[in-house]
């Protein structure tokens, strides 16, 4: 069964025990452009963190309340082991509605990483090593709110945030590397919604696929500012692509990418390129 979780963990509220660890369409953009003051700010991210120790999750750690990691290092372990891209495992942490998860560092393997039910909070959290996705978003009502503030991921192989349920994700002052999609609007699942991202002061590092993926058909938006691409190869980063999602379960296919005023909502000037 689960384990539960409503403080700063300890052995009594977690399974987790002390162990050693282990081309797409372009966005429009014009390199004369000078950066927003969104954009300048972004350049003042914290370093990565060093783990204060390891927790190998042998079941998955369900949080109410707020939950205080320390900056402890959490990886699958037995039936958690997983950090490829097969679906429908198990995260290591799932929040319930109204739950702040903050200072963790999640190692591999990662599962499916963390779960939010509803509205959630996810405060200097960091993915070593993304596995399935690194957080995926479940609330049913449209007025749910999830953030993301500060931390970052590293080597996703496809998404690092799904947001499978209805309402809005803020993404603050977040940096990631080498990965699919920073923020994917599930495509194809059996039930839709209406989905919002804000990305804000974020640092990215290619290779990447594309920043943010929405479905235009279903009134999906996503608001860009302050939006740094890092290294060579970036401008083949997509910024904002639009997608024909479904219901049936068909892989969606892309209608159109960069900014329209409408789904994909930012300017030339809220994106620059080091």
């Amino acid at each position: 069964m689960p384990t539960s979780a409503s403080a700063s963990p300890s052995p009594s509220r977690s399974s987790a025990s002390p162990s050693p660890a282990k081309a797409s369409p372009r966005a429009s953009t014009d390199p004369s452009t000078k950066p927003t003051s969104a954009a300048r700010a972004s350049a003042g991210f914290a370093a990565w963190p060093a783990p204060t120790t390891d927790r190998p999750v042998t079941t998955t750690i369900e949080v109410s309340g707020s939950y205080d990691g320390g900056l402890k290092r959490f990886h699958g372990s037995g039936a958690l082991g997983g950090d490829g891209q097969d679906e429908d495992q198990d995260p290591l942490f799932e929040l319930a509605d109204g739950a702040t998860l903050k200072n963790v560092v999640l190692g591999a393997p990662a599962a499916d990483g963390v779960h939010c039910l509803g509205s959630c909070t996810l405060q200097n959290v960091w993915w070593q090593d993304v596995g399935e996705d690194a957080a995926t978003f479940k609330g049913e009502s449209a007025s749910a709110t999830y953030r993301v503030l500060g931390g970052g991921a590293r080597h996703a192989d496809d998404k690092v945030f799904q947001h499978n349920g209805a309402g809005t994700l803020t993404i603050d002052n977040f940096q990631v590397e080498d990965f699919g999609k920073l923020y994917r609007s599930c495509g194809n699942c059996a039930t839709q919604y209406e989905r919002h991202v804000v990305i804000r002061n974020v640092k990215v590092t290619g290779p990447g696929d594309a920043i943010a993926g929405i479905n235009a058909n279903y009134g999906d938006t996503a608001t860009l500012s302050g939006v740094r691409i890092v290294g060579a190869g970036g401008r083949d980063i997509t910024v904002c692509a639009r997608f024909q999602g479904n219901d049936s379960g068909a892989e969606p296919s892309r209608s159109g990418s960069g900014p329209d005023g409408t789904h994909c909502r930012y300017r030339v000037s809220d994106i620059t390129y080091d």
